[in-house]
């Protein structure tokens, strides 16, 4: 007999959580599940791409509540520049100044080319009434399926949605990434409009979404509910082992419990963030071979 709905008990999957626990299910544990014994709070490592990808999301994604007409009335520069003091320095795992000119420079290139090729965020966009959207992506299972889309524009046309992902990295994401699975499945069920579009949008080089093909639904569904019965199974045996007894996506957050990272801050989801010491000098900054 299914359990009865309740989302605080349930297993919440995402695509970050999902991508953590195929590469490692001890950085998944890490990241996802392990709280500070003293202050409660889940522990996350900063570092200069992930401050660049925050940034940008930002300040991208605050333009969908913006009506059409008004979007760009202020410099998404001036934006970009106020949002950065939020990661600059410790927060963003800058080891130096220099690095950090040499990220923010990046983000502030990536704004100019969305400025000059505004496409799809010239159009009307959906906004999804939730802060984090979710569904239950098995009642039986008590498996709840949440993430936050970047951009869904309204095609006014077939009265659809066209789902685009921001990317700031240098690499594309593999053809085999759940990503757009998981938000085709998010859209198709927080909702009313069909998705009739995927996209991404490496912002560092494109001047446009690169169109995907469209992921099948079904096909979708299954793959993601079996990996995350697994995940479920897991937290139920609290068994999260490294299949390589320690990798690069763990042992940094295993150098976290040894007291070999510094705390810099409470983060925007009241996480403990830190970043890895460098054991040659003990400055607290994140080594290149461990940024993530």
């Amino acid at each position: 007999m299914p359990m009865p709905k309740d989302k605080y008990s349930a297993v919440w999957v995402s695509h970050s959580s999902i991508g953590d626990f195929l590469v490692c299910p001890r950085a998944y544990f890490l990241k996802n599940v392990y709280r500070d014994p003293t202050t409660n709070h889940k522990i996350s490592l900063v570092s200069p791409p992930l401050a660049l990808g925050q940034t940008v999301h930002e300040v991208l994604e605050s333009l969908s509540v913006i009506p059409v007409d008004k979007r760009f009335d202020d410099p998404l520069t001036t934006k970009f520049d106020a949002a950065w003091k939020k990661v600059s320095g410790d927060l963003g795992g800058f080891p130096d100044k220099a690095t950090e000119l040499a990220y923010k420079k990046k983000g502030q290139d990536m704004i100019t080319r969305v400025v000059k090729n505004p496409g799809p965020l010239k159009n009307l966009a959906i906004k999804i009434n939730q802060d984090l959207p979710y569904y239950w992506l098995s009642e039986e299972d008590n498996i709840i399926l949440c993430g936050k889309i970047d951009w869904l524009e309204f095609i006014k046309d077939s009265d659809s949605v066209h789902i685009i992902d921001f990317k700031t990295g240098k690499y594309e994401e593999s053809p085999d990434s759940l990503q757009l699975p998981i938000y085709l499945l998010l859209a198709t069920n927080t909702q009313n409009r069909p998705v009739a579009k995927v996209s991404y949008w490496y912002l560092e080089r494109n001047d446009a979404p690169k169109e995907q093909a469209l992921p099948n639904m079904d096909k979708s569904k299954d793959q993601v509910l079996e990996i995350a019965k697994q995940m479920s199974l897991a937290r139920k045996l609290n068994r999260f082992k490294c299949p390589h007894n320690g990798c690069r996506n763990c042992k940094p957050y295993e150098a976290i419990l040894e007291g070999k990272a510094k705390f810099v801050g409470v983060g925007g989801f009241g996480q403990d963030l830190y970043i890895l010491f460098d054991s040659s000098n003990k400055s607290g900054t994140l080594p290149t071979s461990q940024i993530l």
